[in-house]
């Protein structure tokens, strides 16, 4: 990873090449994560290596004081490979714990090589909260188990004890949290919630205001709308979505229709959901994602072949 990372290409190439050419995604699952067309993603990686043959880079291993100019892109391959374990962009599947364990695994080893980094640390904390939530995530036939919905004793205790550890690391290390710690802060409220009813939604939303201040992602805005929901009820959180509509980023996205939709369906509208949670549905390349976002459209979805 830190040889793919290398500081000739911009962060944008970095993170894409790397994720294609050590992590192995797929050009399709890579434009998931960074919000872009197929088509921008695979000239992004084309001219990537023709940049790097251009300079003549050799392949070797970085020295450790190379590793600041190649951390941040190093950082951002590991929690997109995370992302695309927590909520697998296609298959029949909602999420792949081979390929979070295996970033789960990658953070671990950045920790010990970067230690005196504070979001080494907090990126690790973020994945093991997230991945404490796995087994209670699908009901025994694989189907989606939303986060208000879950069991909430099936979350692993041992991974939000390692992640609460390694955030507390990270604030130690820190002058202020970063774009990890932040989300990393976020899991942890969910995360030490004895109940859904019990979240602390106001200290969510707070949260995403200081998160979306040092990013500027929509994405973030999209998140921060729900805790807005759940803090100050719909109403308020669906202007904010509308105000999110013109943004390039989110064309195509799933998840920006199925808010919609949750937000539309929580305010009596029900015709409106239901077009929002088909859109969305068209939108997901995963079985499963798509037959949760059918259900809530109240269309029932396609029957599934026996697996044997």
């Amino acid at each position: 990873m830190f040889v793919a990372c290398h500081p000739v290409l911009s962060r944008e190439a970095q993170i894409v090449l790397t994720l294609r050419v050590v992590a192995g995604l797929s050009t399709i699952e890579i434009a998931r994560a960074v919000l872009a067309p197929v088509a921008t993603v695979q000239q992004r990686i084309v001219r990537a290596k023709k940049t790097l043959r251009a300079a003549r880079v050799p392949f070797e291993v970085p020295s450790r004081d190379e590793y600041p100019a190649r951390l941040a892109s190093a950082l951002g391959v590991v929690y997109l490979l995370f992302n695309e374990g927590y909520v697998a962009t296609s298959g029949d599947a909602w999420y792949r714990a081979d390929l979070a364990d295996e970033a789960r695994r990658l953070g671990r080893i950045l920790q010990h090589l970067v230690p005196r980094e504070p979001e080494a640390h907090a990126l690790v904390a973020l994945m093991e909260l997230q991945a404490s939530r796995f087994a209670a995530r699908v009901s025994d036939d694989g189907a989606v188990i939303l986060l208000a919905d879950q069991d909430r004793t099936r979350w692993d205790a041992e991974a939000i004890t390692r992640g609460r550890a390694a955030l507390a690391r990270s604030d130690d290390l820190g002058e202020g949290r970063g774009p990890y710690a932040l989300q990393a802060a976020i899991a942890e409220v969910h995360a030490t919630a004895t109940t859904a009813e019990a979240t602390r939604w106001d200290d969510i939303v707070v949260l995403y205001d200081a998160l979306a201040a040092l990013t500027g992602s929509p994405v973030v805005e999209l998140n921060r709308a729900v805790a807005v929901s759940m803090a100050t009820g719909p109403a308020t959180a669906l202007r904010l979505v509308d105000g999110l509509a013109e943004s390039a980023a989110l064309t195509g996205y799933a998840p920006f229709f199925a808010v919609r939709g949750d937000l539309l369906a929580r305010l009596g509208r029900p015709d409106a959901a239901r077009t929002a949670f088909l859109a969305a549905a068209d939108l997901t390349a995963n079985g499963r994602e798509r037959d949760a976002l059918l259900a809530r459209a109240d269309v029932a979805p396609p029957a599934r072949k026996d697996p044997r």
